[in-house]
């Protein structure tokens, strides 16, 4: 006790501490958020990663083109895992800034341009390839007229195709604009990079004031310009041109065409904002739409309240009604009113007989609560704002460190489930490691199949084999070690106890005028209708290049959607158990489980729909891939609230019943 005592008081003293530093420092940053200031004339570099584009999927490393190559070689940017699974390839790039220098700069002319090199530079033309450029951490933004409606997207295009013309033209010159803010610090100098180096605060003693410009804003205005060879071959890189006019006539464009040589230059511009640091990414997490987040949001609290209603029928009128008449009868007259019973009091003797399959129910159970978690603890952090979209890739690495890290209370709750079910814990290594590779197993087959596919296309998106070697090590090394030990500890807890025995002879289930699974079917509907608004900006955000951050809106609809499983699961059980079939398990399972078959219909829809620009049927076979491994990951996590209701809900209402 007085260890445990000092314990608390030791975290208690620290978790002070570290209030009082925070307030000291007056706010604090986030990882991959650190502010850097430049001086005047300091040298800024600008950094590339992968080609994309919505129409193909398939990410391309930036030098798989003839571009402008850096003097020191091309040097690859330290990646996190999740970078790497997105396909990530972030380079460094030969485009170098001066701080509040406005310049006009020739970057290298390229040698003739091959067969081959046409061919690529035309196809990715074709597929909209766009050129995604970084400048202190921030993605170069670029603004558009569709139709008269101005579209903000991230990156430029590798090229275009003037309307009825055959011809292709390359984007060679590139005027960027850089937003930045003068800073002034009183005694603290902030020191480091935006994304790899770590912040360094240092205080002078006569408090001098620290001063320079954070970088606030990059946009970038893309043309093509035909240049003389003749005039550029005399420049070296970093010379001076002068300013160049985007022109409309396509005979001063540079064309893409075998022997054509090609000279890249680019202008800077740096432009005195009063938009601060902090505020730097608000223009790129712009929510629009916020009323259709709240249309769904009611529309989802409408749905709760409707399902609410019948389970509040359930309990207070029909069983609360029919327990207390069965409690205050005698035992004789229990006895007569048994032989007179009718619906789910028949079902007394069967209802908690062990379900077909029980050791596959148990796994998905484990692995349920797993990616429940998971998603649950992503999605606070996340809309707190502890996932800075500065951190590339910090999302998908949070998801997947918490999911290894989960793998105690996924062994737990199966391990516990198999006890409950079979009155032993015989068996329960086995349902451990099934549950540690079940839904891993699924993903990394699925994953090996699009990897396959990637590689023949010589994909930057391809996992490379060293990071299958790293994932299946975490598998290993983290997650089944730790299912284990959560299995361990489910054999050490005391199982439930069911309230009423079992008979020996099963019941007959009588014959149903609809089959059961068409209403189990029917009820993934009710879920689904709380998230499918939410989902389409989902898919817009990963297929279309745009960015999600109302994470905010996410976790209530989470929230929403938790409610709707569990009260769709338990109405759906007790009219099963009502028309006496006491086969619930799998049905409660599925009833709330069934949505994902919704959101996997929806992601064919959105396919068909909405992203006609995907051509080619590697893309369309890429897109169901990951839509299967979300669809399955859905159905393992709803299934689970939706079991774990229904069967508390059965053991209560069937606690209340006498039985001799």
């Amino acid at each position: 006790m007085a260890l445990k005592f000092i314990s608390k008081r030791t975290y208690l003293v620290l978790f002070t501490y570290a209030v009082f530093l925070g307030h000291l420092c007056n706010g604090f940053y986030l990882p991959g958020s650190y502010m850097r200031t430049y001086s005047t004339g300091e040298e800024i570099l600008a950094k590339v990663n992968s080609l994309t584009s919505i129409e193909t999927e398939l990410p391309f490393s930036y030098y798989s083109l003839p571009y402008c190559t850096p003097s020191g070689g091309v040097k690859k940017s330290a990646e996190n895992l999740g970078e790497l699974l997105m396909g990530d390839q972030i380079d460094n790039s030969p485009y170098r800034f001066r701080m509040n220098v406005n310049e006009s700069v020739f970057l290298c002319t390229t040698r003739p341009l091959s067969e081959h090199e046409v061919k690529l530079l035309k196809q990715r033309t074709h597929d909209l390839y766009q050129v995604n450029m970084i400048l202190d951490n921030l993605p170069a933004m670029r603004f558009a007229n569709q139709n008269g409606v101005k579209i903000q997207w991230t990156g430029f295009p590798v090229g275009f195709t003037p309307p009825g013309s055959k011809d292709d033209y390359i984007i060679n010159h590139v005027k960027f604009r850089v937003f930045v803010h003068e800073y002034e610090g009183t005694g603290v100098q902030i020191i480091g990079t935006g994304e790899e180096g770590m912040g360094v605060i240092s205080t002078s003693d006569d408090k001098k004031k620290a001063a320079g410009y954070e970088i606030v804003g990059f946009e970038v205005f893309p043309c093509s310009v035909k240049y003389e060879p003749e005039r550029m071959a005399k420049l070296h890189r970093y010379d001076q041109v002068e300013s160049v006019n985007c022109p409309l006539e396509m005979e001063k464009s540079q064309i893409i065409r075998e022997q054509e040589k090609v000279s890249f230059t680019y202008e800077v511009e740096f432009v005195k904002s009063n938009v601060r640091w902090p505020s730097r990414w608000d223009a790129y997490l712009k929510m629009e739409g916020a009323r259709v987040h709240w249309f769904s949001i009611l529309n989802s609290l409408m749905v709760i309240f409707f399902l609410a209603g019948i389970v509040f029928v359930i309990f207070l009128r029909t069983v609360r009604r029919d327990l207390t008449r069965y409690e205050e009868l005698d035992k004789e007259s229990q006895a007569q009113m048994n032989e007179e019973l009718s619906g789910w009091k028949l079902v007394v003797g069967d209802v908690f007989r062990e379900p077909n399959h029980s050791k596959l129910l148990c796994v998905m159970i484990g692995d349920g609560v797993q990616i429940t978690g998971m998603t649950v603890v992503t999605i606070l952090f996340a809309a707190f704002g502890f996932m800075s979209p500065a951190s590339r890739g910090m999302l998908l690495t949070g998801m997947i460190i918490l999911y290894l890290f989960l793998g105690t209370g996924a062994g737990y709750a199966g391990v516990y489930l198999w006890r409950t079910i079979k009155g032993t814990s015989e068996g329960w290594r086995s349902v451990s490691w099934s549950i540690a590779f079940f839904f891993p197993g699924i993903v990394f087959v699925i994953l090996t199949v699009l990897n396959f596919i990637l590689w023949g296309s010589n994909s930057t998106g391809a996992i490379p084999i060293s990071l299958y070697f790293i994932l299946l090590s975490l598998l290993f090394c983290i997650s089944v070690p730790l299912t284990l030990l959560g299995g361990y500890l489910g054999t050490r807890a005391d199982p439930i106890q069911f309230p009423v025995r079992t008979n020996q002879i099963a019941r007959e289930i009588p014959a149903q005028k609809y089959p059961s699974w068409l209403l189990v079917i029917g009820a993934g509907t009710l879920p689904f209708g709380t998230l499918f608004i939410e989902l389409f900006f989902i898919l817009s955000s990963i297929w279309l290049g745009r960015f999600y951050y109302v994470f905010g809106f996410l976790l209530v609809v989470l929230m929403l959607l938790v409610v709707v499983c569990a009260e769709v699961s338990v109405v759906l059980t007790y009219m099963h158990l009502c028309v006496e079939d006491w086969q619930w398990w799998w049905k409660a399972f599925y009833a709330s489980g069934s949505v994902s078959l919704y959101v996997f219909l929806y992601s064919m829809k959105y396919l068909v729909f909405d992203l006609q620009s995907l051509s080619g049927p590697v893309s369309a076979i890429l897109y169901l891939g990951y839509s299967l491994i979300v669809a399955i990951a859905i159905m393992l996590s709803t299934g689970t609230i939706g079991f774990i209701t229904s069967f508390l809900f059965v053991h209560y209402l069937f606690s209340s019943v006498k039985i001799d």
